[in-house]
């Protein structure tokens, strides 16, 4: 439980910069490379690389190397890990939200 708690951490603590967002958002299209994700922002490809590696640190995508060209692909799987946990807050709440109407409904009945 420990360690899910700690990947939980990784991925929000790395969804919580817009360029990294971002460059999420481009490798969902496709794989790309690290200049081809650094490309769009200004800033350093050093820079850049501290973002992938964030990303690649929290399990949102993988890099693989041929030649000298390093490529990154998408990992879907802790964003659906995330999206999971934060459903069964949203389920929690939903549940208590309906029981909050019914009684506002028919204060009566408790």
């Amino acid at each position: 439980m420990v360690e899910q708690s700690v990947q939980l951490d990784n991925v929000f603590r790395a969804l919580g910069d817009p360029t990294r967002r971002a460059m999420l958002r481009r490798l969902a299209a496709q794989e790309r490379t690290v200049g081809e994700l650094a490309e769009p922002f200004k800033m350093s490809l050093a820079a850049a690389s501290k973002h992938i590696k964030t990303l690649e640190n929290a399990g949102l995508l993988r890099r693989t190397v041929r030649g000298r060209t390093h490529y990154c692909q998408l990992n879907p799987q802790p964003l659906s890990d995330a999206d999971e946990w934060l459903r069964s807050y949203e389920r929690l709440w939903d549940r208590r939200l309906e029981a909050l109407e019914a009684l506002l409904r028919h204060p009566e009945k408790e």
